[in-house]
């Protein structure tokens, strides 16, 4: 997702008018409008209800400007520490991670480091698993916290478990004792994360040997679990990945339990700088307490 088109998404909310969005952030009126036309079609329904009367967010567009908002001010932070990079001689921990670690993990963790080695910097890069996994390899960043993928060669950390969970319509009746039995999944309309999740999620079925009628997506975890909520069908998200939210949505364990593997995986922890051993050590510790 383009942090710019979101910024100037929630600009001209705010300003109630493209033309005066246009001119704060630099734009053309027409390109800024191009730029709206191409995010709504990026997010797969309509964001912003336009009019004589000016700019407002459609009811799609209320629902995730929370999360709209959160996201560009963790991008801020992040712009901030990178500038900071580039202007300080210090040294720099390198760290690749999906977005769902990123945010629920990393900000505590590089606090607690920063505590103890203010000199010392955090670069993050957030890609899917296959970005995170390649960075490393190619030496582009110290470290990366992913799902573990059994045919990537690179030292594995273990840190924890992260249950898998069905995203089902709230109105949905599921048979059992509040779990969703993986023989369910046979023939159903399963709506397929992208970047990388479908490689945990295929797994299971591979296991379990269940064929849903898989219908594989481009768009964000908030889009899929919308798409469910609308009865488009069904999908498996995890336990971090959810954490925080509050959708019209039920999200039940699966029976058998089910969970990615989440972890550091290193080229060799012995090609470690100090600094990212160090850091290293302090995600381990502190996760196992969070």
């Amino acid at each position: 997702m383009d942090p710019k088109k979101l910024e100037a998404m929630m600009t001209a909310v705010e300003q109630g008018s493209f033309t005066r969005a246009a001119e704060m952030l630099g734009y053309t009126q027409s390109g800024l409008t191009h730029m709206m036309n191409s995010l709504e079609k990026d997010v797969g329904f309509p964001l912003l209800i336009r009019g004589h009367y000016g700019v407002k967010l459609t009811p799609s567009g209320q629902r995730v400007e929370p999360l709209i908002r959160r996201f560009l001010a963790a991008d801020e932070a992040l712009e901030r520490e990178i500038q900071l990079i580039h202007t300080a001689q210090e040294e720099t921990v390198r760290v690749a991670a999906y977005a769902s670690i990123a945010m629920h993990w990393l900000p505590e963790i590089i606090q607690q480091f920063r505590s103890e080695y203010a000199g010392v910097h955090v670069d993050i890069q957030m890609g899917s698993v296959e970005e995170v996994y390649r960075w490393v390899r190619e030496g582009k960043v110290d470290m990366c916290f992913a799902s573990r993928q059994e045919d990537v060669n690179l030292e594995w950390i273990h840190l924890r478990d992260d249950p898998l969970l069905v995203i089902l319509p709230k109105d949905e009746q599921v048979p059992g004792n509040g779990s969703f039995a993986m023989s369910a999944f046979e023939g159903r309309e399963f709506l397929m994360p992208s970047l990388g999740f479908n490689l945990d999620i295929a797994r299971v079925f591979d296991r379990y040997r269940v064929r849903p009628a898989i219908r594989n997506t481009q768009v964000s975890d908030s889009v899929v679990i919308s798409m469910v909520e609308h009865g488009l069908g069904i999908s498996v998200l995890s336990e971090l990945v959810l954490r925080g939210r509050k959708d019209d949505v039920q999200a039940l364990p699966m029976d058998p339990p089910s969970a990615r593997e989440l972890g550091i995986a290193v080229r060799s922890k012995k090609e470690l700088s100090p600094m990212a051993r160090k850091f290293l050590a302090e995600a381990r510790d502190m996760i196992e307490t969070m």
